[in-house]
């Protein structure tokens, strides 16, 4: 028994007439008649009753034809599905993040996403710079946002991009004497309590700081973006943060830029190189449109992967 042999019975129940479903299934009457007439013979009983105007289902014809059309409707399913799923339609992905890629990238990347592939389930999950790499090195997480690329045991596994660039500004509360100011120098902060990411969550920033933090005993430590502007808003110290985040001062904070600009670590996008998950592609191929600057360098990387892929399966 052949999904061919089914689709012949339900065409030859719908036409009520062999010549008619013969057409329609662009094969001769006679194959078609031999076709059912073998079905019907492994079968044990008659599924038509032949008549001089047509055919007529018996009642095992109905059962039969009943069944044959749920499984030619989920085979259609599984091969649509099959489709959507090698196209990104589908499937799960899996996204670690620091917490300030979500004051401007990923809100309006993630709704462009989800608007142009709302088959794909996302996992959204809140790490640290080192977390995330760890996670992706380990297969936990499909791809991470973070404050610069991923170090470590299996970073070379990892394929790193930069998505977006930030400078260094500070936050204080508005009783504060740099609240006057428009600008402030990198000494007028380093003699001040500061608040700050750990070394260990943020190594790339950590290294970026150390002209203010090294030899500082007087760092409160905040893993968090809103979480050194809640300490700021509370008279702990002057919080270092990326300038993407100016948009979430408080009634009681000032954003104050500093002078000369110093340069963080990128928000960069990391995935494991030999990953060829659909929905990761999908997710690359929209944030190639959505971050025209990294666009072509995804694009770029996204056309390798699919040519090793395409060498794979052609061997």
């Amino acid at each position: 028994m052949e999904l061919r042999q089914l689709r012949y019975v339900v065409a030859v129940a719908d036409h009520r007439h062999f010549r008619r479903a013969a057409q329609a299934l662009g094969m001769t009457q006679p194959s078609l008649s031999r076709q059912v007439a073998a079905l019907e013979q492994e079968l044990g009983t008659l599924l038509f009753e032949r008549t001089a105007r047509g055919v007529v289902p018996t009642a095992a014809g109905e059962v039969y034809t009943a069944h044959a059309r749920r499984v030619l409707e989920q085979v259609e399913a599984g091969a649509t599905e099959a489709r959507r799923a090698a196209r990104g339609q589908s499937g799960t992905l899996r996204l670690g993040f620091v917490g300030e890629a979500l004051v401007e990238l990923l809100p309006s990347l993630l709704a462009r996403f989800r608007s142009s592939h709302p088959g794909v389930r996302l996992e959204c999950r809140e790490l640290s710079t080192a977390q995330s790499g760890a996670a992706l090195v380990a297969g936990d997480i499909d791809l991470a946002i973070s404050r610069g690329a991923p170090t470590g045991e299996g970073a070379e596994r990892l394929t790193a991009v930069p998505v977006a660039g930030d400078h260094l500004i500070v936050v204080c509360h508005r009783a504060h004497p740099f609240a006057g100011q428009a600008a402030v120098s990198l000494d007028q902060v380093r003699c001040q309590a500061l608040i700050a990411a750990p070394a260990d969550d943020e190594p790339a920033t950590r290294r970026v700081l150390a002209p203010l933090l090294d030899g500082t005993t007087n760092v409160t430590h905040a893993r968090d973006v809103h979480t050194v502007i809640g300490l700021a808003a509370c008279g702990m110290g002057v919080g270092l943060l990326p300038s993407s985040t100016r948009r979430l001062t408080r009634p009681e904070t000032v954003m104050v830029e500093v002078e000369p600009p110093l340069r963080l670590p990128d928000l960069t996008m990391a995935f494991r190189t030999a990953d060829e998950s659909p929905p990761l592609d999908a997710f690359l191929a929209v944030t190639a449109v959505h971050c025209p600057d990294t666009g072509k360098r995804l694009n770029q990387l996204m056309l390798r992967r699919h040519r090793k892929a395409g060498r794979r399966a052609s061997a």
